[in-house]
């Protein structure tokens, strides 16, 4: 069983809840699986809880600092044409950005647009 808020594979049981000791996120056992019906990829969802699909426009909701420069990404930047991927570290979205090019980001931290 892996954590469907991180993916984390160290879930445990505790009571009638599964918890997730990476994120903190708790679910019931008897939950659906969040998964997409037509391609059996997991879903996707942004800070809202809204469901988030490829070609989407998103606003970052705060400021992001990019690993290993000194710029950072503003909070309220909106990004086109957004593509979900299954990135290491919980990157779940690729896109590119004005001025800073080629990112991935984590769907936590943006909205929908």
């Amino acid at each position: 069983m892996h954590c469907p808020h991180c993916s984390s594979e160290h879930p445990y049981e505790d009571g009638g809840l599964w918890v997730c000791p990476e994120c903190g996120h708790e679910w019931s056992a008897n939950a659906p699986a969040e998964q997409a019906e037509d391609d059996g990829q997991p879903v996707v969802k942004d800070a809202n809880g809204t469901v988030l699909v490829d070609g989407d426009s998103v606003t970052v909701i705060k400021d992001l600092k990019i690993k290993g420069a000194s710029q950072v990404i503003k909070g309220g930047t909106k990004v086109r044409g957004i593509r979900l991927v299954d990135g290491g570290g919980g990157h779940n979205i690729a896109c590119r950005i004005t001025g800073l090019g080629d990112m991935n980001l984590k769907s936590e931290f943006v909205k929908k647009a």
